[in-house]
């Protein structure tokens, strides 16, 4: 059966608008359903939230003319294809000023090239370089990748729990290539045998054949890495059930909420992951009070992060005074420092390792699932853990 994109607007109107404004499309590409829907929702949630700010207050101000914000979403299903016809309809259809979105690797490097032809800033959550490449200037990244966080936060893991042997299953995609490389060369770096992996296909849900040839070859420890939040459930359940009671570690984005739902707290018990940001901050509970309020059910730790930089185009924008001037719009994005976010101060960070400084940069954590729930065991800066 045929995928059909979803497309989901939002009116201006629906959240509050000024009386004879303008309008200014933003455009939203993730994946709505599926195995990364948990981050495409946050994503959705973190535009929308944004977005009822800016328009509950009167609109944006830019330069002379106010404008009500509308929203037009896509449903991407984690899938390049989607996402490329995706964001031609938002840039050549819609006409919209900036996207938020993709998510993933292939996605983005399979629409860079359109976005940047056209001069459309992206937020996107995709691992790969691709992202922070020179020759794309307009493409942002909203969460840190594991090139970022592999190292200190493996090193502080592999410490704490003594792993010697870890084995991992990655996506058989560029994504999953990216974060391969990252974590094995940080397990090494820790002094730990990262040399167990093997690859999936997304959308498989039977792991047990791969996972028992990787608990063949005597491994104490297992890298969720990044997989789908949905998948990584899967793996420790299925882990479980074949009898595995060594270490789990997620060096990956964020997936705890579903990895405890689909798992079970029992086996999830004990499990070290990856925290986007110190979740005990006073702002980054208040709007996660807001994203339940408001959506139910549980919020996946990337909303805030974008929340953040969506707030910083627009405030590039106010700055510039133009929606229309990309480049005079990123060169006051450029300008913004210890900008203000539920999920603490953000920067811009990148110059050393990718020659550009488009990297939003928020400290985060390493959590220990303890009673069906993360604590935070340590706090990480870009050097070290502790």
């Amino acid at each position: 059966m045929k995928k059909t994109l979803l497309c989901l607007t939002v009116s201006a109107l629906a959240l509050g608008t000024a009386a004879g404004a303008e309008t200014m499309t933003v455009g939203l590409v993730a994946p709505l359903s599926g195995g990364g829907a948990a981050w495409g929702t946050a994503m959705k949630g973190a535009l929308e939230l944004a977005v009822e700010d800016i328009n509950n207050a009167g609109g944006l101000k830019v330069g002379d003319t106010t404008y009500d914000i509308r929203i037009a979403a896509y449903d991407s299903h984690y899938n390049p294809n989607d996402a490329v016809t995706a964001v031609n309809r938002l840039v050549f259809e819609d006409e919209a000023t900036f996207i938020v979105g993709p998510l993933g690797s292939a996605p983005l490097a399979a629409l860079v090239p359109t976005t940047t032809e056209n001069k459309k800033i992206t937020i996107t959550g995709g691992f790969t370089p691709i992202a922070m490449a020179e020759e794309h200037p307009y493409s942002f990244r909203a969460v840190l990748p594991t090139q970022i966080y592999a190292n200190p936060q493996i090193s502080y893991v592999v410490t704490e729990l003594g792993a010697q042997k870890v084995g991992s299953l990655f996506p058989n995609d560029e994504t999953g290539q990216t974060m391969s490389n990252d974590i094995a060369s940080a397990y090494q770096n820790a002094g730990a045998d990262a040399s167990a992996v093997d690859y999936y296909e997304r959308g498989r849900v039977d792991f047990v054949p791969l996972l028992t040839r990787l608990l063949a070859q005597g491994i104490d420890t297992f890298e969720l890495d990044g997989s789908p939040p949905q998948t990584a459930g899967l793996l420790v359940r299925q882990l479980r059930e074949l009898g595995f009671t060594g270490n789990i570690v997620r060096t990956g984005g964020d997936a705890t909420d579903d990895i405890l739902a689909v798992a079970g707290a029992e086996a999830s018990e004990g499990l070290y992951v990856h925290m986007e940001y110190d979740g005990s901050l006073p702002s980054a509970q208040a709007y996660q009070t807001r994203y339940i309020d408001a959506y139910g059910g549980t919020m996946n730790a990337f909303s805030p992060l974008f929340y953040t930089t969506i707030n910083m185009i627009f405030e590039g924008m106010k700055a510039a005074g133009t929606i229309d001037d990309t480049d005079a719009i990123i060169a006051e994005m450029g300008k913004l420092s210890d900008f203000d976010g539920p999920a603490g101060k953000a920067n811009w960070m990148g110059q050393e390792i990718w020659g550009t400084m488009r990297q939003q940069y928020i400290p985060y954590a390493i959590g220990k699932v303890s009673g069906g729930k993360p604590e935070v065991i340590a706090t990480c800066d870009l050097e070290k853990c502790e």
